[in-house]
Parts: C-alpha cells; sequence; structure tokens
C-alpha cells in the first residue's frame, strides 16, 4: 500500500514478514538457503506430531507455528511431556490459533546471542550483539516469557564469530529472501545459538527485539532516523551505526502471574527515583488511571543504564529497579551474569 502511494517506507512487505510470523516457513527458508539451524520436523496435526517425536532425542523443542508473544517455545525433557505439551498445543490451549501447526526441533546447546541488522533489500549492516533473558527466573529456569532482561557487549563475539555471522546468516537471509522474490527491507534480528558446531539460528524476528533494544540504544549514538532513512530508500549508511564502547543493561519488571495471565491495575512508584539515579525507564505495560500510574500488562518497565564495565552496568541497573514499586513486582536478578563469568574466566572485568 505505501510502495503503491509513493511513500517511503521503512519495514519489511507481508511477505517478508513469514520468517517470522511463522516458524515453519522460517525453519524451510533457512533449508533452502543452508543457513545453519537445528533439524526440525514440520507437523500439521497432533498424529503427525506425535509420530514425528520418534525422529529426536531428549530434551526436544516444540514450537508453535504463528506469533505467540514469545510464548510459544516449550522445551520438553521427556516424551511423555513432549506429547502432553502438543496435546495443548492443537487443543488451543496454550497459544490459541498460533498452534495449530508445530514445529519440532532438535534441542541446541550454547550460549545465546541476539544478533541485529538494518537491511535495504541488498545490503545489511549490524548492530551491536545483545544477549536476552528468555526463562522467567534466574539461572535461566522456568518458562520462557518475552524476555526478562538483556545486556549488551560488544565482547559478547569475536571479530571472527561476528564475521562468520554476518556472511553465512545475515547477508545470505537477504540474498535468498531477494532471490525468491520477497527483498527483505528493515530490521532483521536473528536469534543464534553458538554451538560447538558454530553459530546456528535458533529463530528470527523482523523487527528489533524487546529487550535488547533498550539496551543497544542506550549505547548507540548515530543517527537513527537517517540510519531508517537511507535503507528505506536503498542505500543503507553504516556510518550512522555508532556505539559508545561502554555496555548496557536493561532488566524488565513484569507484573504478578507472568508468564500467565498477568494481575493489572497495581500502582507503580518510585520511577523518577530511579531515573535520578542514573537510569532510562522505558515503559511497556503501563497506563494512567484517575491520575495513578499503574500495571497494564505482563512485562511493565525496562529499566536500564549502562556503565564503564559490565560489572558497572549491572550494578547501576539493579540499583535503580530497587527505587520502583508495585504489588507483585518480579524480576530477575541475572541478568548480565553471564558476561562476567565469561569475562571472569579470561582474565577481564
Amino acid at each position: 500500500l505505501f510502495e503503491k502511494e509513493g511513500i517511503l517506507f521503512f519495514g519489511p512487505s507481508q511477505a517478508a514478514a513469514r520468517l517470522e510470523g511463522s516458524k515453519i516457513f522460517a525453519k524451510q527458508f533457512m533449508e533452502r538457503a543452508g543457513i545453519p539451524t537445528a533439524r526440525f520436523a514440520a507437523t500439521g496435526s497432533l498424529d503427525e506430531a506425535k509420530a514425528a517425536l520418534d525422529e529426536f532425542t531428549y530434551p526436544v523443542v516444540v514450537k508453535a507455528d504463528g506469533l505467540a508473544a514469545g510464548k510459544g517455545v516449550v522445551i520438553c525433557e521427556t516424551r511423555r511431556d513432549a506429547e502432553q505439551t502438543l496435546e495443548a498445543m492443537f487443543a488451543g490451549q496454550l497459544v490459541g490459533a498460533a498452534g495449530s501447526r508445530v514445529v519440532l526441533e532438535e534441542y541446541l546447546t550454547g550460549e545465546e546471542v541476539s544478533f541485529i541488522g538494518v537491511s535495504d533489500g541488498e545490503r545489511i549492516v549490524s548492530l551491536e550483539p545483545s544477549q536476552d533473558h528468555k526463562r522467567i527466573f534466574d539461572n535461566d529456569e522456568g518458562p520462557n516469557t518475552g524476555g526478562m532482561g538483556a545486556y549488551s557487549d560488544s565482547r559478547i563475539l569475536s571479530a571472527e564469530e561476528r564475521a562468520l555471522i554476518e556472511s553465512t546468516i545475515m547477508q545470505r537471509t537477504i540474498d535468498q529472501m531477494r532471490e525468491e522474490g520477497t527483498p527483505f527491507r528493515g530490521f532483521l534480528y536473528a536469534g543464534l545459538m553458538m554451538t560447538e558446531r558454530g553459530p546456528m539460528v535458533l529463530e528470527y524476528n523482523v523487527r528489533l527485539g524487546d529487550p535488547e533494544t533498550q539496551a543497544l540504544l542506550h549505547r548507540m549514538e548515530g543517527d537513527f532516523g537517517a540510519l531508517a532513512r537511507t535503507a528505506a530508500e536503498g542505500r543503507v549508511d553504516a556510518r550512522h551505526l555508532k556505539f559508545r564502547a561502554e555496555p548496557s543493561v536493561c532488566v524488565v519488571l513484569a507484573a504478578a502471574g507472568y508468564p500467565g495471565k498477568p494481575r493489572t491495575g497495581d500502582e507503580i512508584t518510585g520511577i523518577e527515583d530511579a531515573e535520578r539515579r542514573g537510569a532510562v525507564v522505558f515503559h511497556a505495560g503501563t497506563k494512567m488511571q484517575e491520575g495513578r500510574l499503574v500495571t497494564a500488562g505482563g512485562r511493565v518497565l525496562g529499566v536500564t543504564s549502562r556503565g564503564a564495565t559490565l560489572a558497572e552496568a549491572i550494578q547501576r541497573t539493579y540499583e535503580a529497579c530497587e527505587a520502583i514499586h508495585f504489588d507483585g513486582m518480579q524480576f530477575r536478578r541475572d541478568i548480565g551474569r553471564k558476561g562476567l563469568r565469561r569475562w571472569e574466566s579470561a582474565g577481564g572485568a
């Protein structure tokens, strides 16, 4: 519609957005393009899915085909767990219509990395790496969420790893989309697992990730508008991508009940105090009600800070979190800890 009217537009077409909108489309696309990803089976019925379980060892990953607000992925430790998950998914009890088709996937081990690029349909330039924390509880325990926090630190990937991802995953995705007649223009997010076999794609998003965006933009010094405009015009310009060296951390404050049905209407206090401590507080599930700021969704706020070191960024962020209060508030207390362990084992800070 925008193209037809001659309106400059930055973002993927409906056809290109299937990379996120359908897990089955994305997995089959990666197979056609030779993009490294986990072994999988696409299924359209409960009987077909149960039969396909014979092809996998455990744990196995069960993914709803459609969009499910970050809650359509279940890691099943046993066949019984997998069958029960499949029965609930196909019955519409877990994620509704999004689970009418299902992907079964080999379970990968390693460390997850979020890698985001900006494409003009032919070229893609990369933002700095970041790492999301999907599970609701510390130490990556409990059910998946839309993301409980993220940190961005350029040391997450080596120069060699970054170059490999850019060539074998990011640019290859853009090239294949163009060859198939659906050029991709916009933000391309690759959720990766850094395995012993190399980086492998877990999923695509066709947008900036949440909460990775908060951490990334808190480091960005370039002209975000100019970056998007040059990409929309078909001439993406990496000179607009400039980032501060300091790492940044975003911690999500979630409502009671999340990632199930969240409780809403709880009054939020302390945001001004948190900001006085140097944080930027991004609003997500909030609203004004009778002159009070109250919770209005599962993930309520994203508290974000940066520091000279990752340890300092973590400390500043959690100090700001402690200033905020609403009944039932829950948040992880280990955001960024994986990075700290990595640098400590390497003799850094």
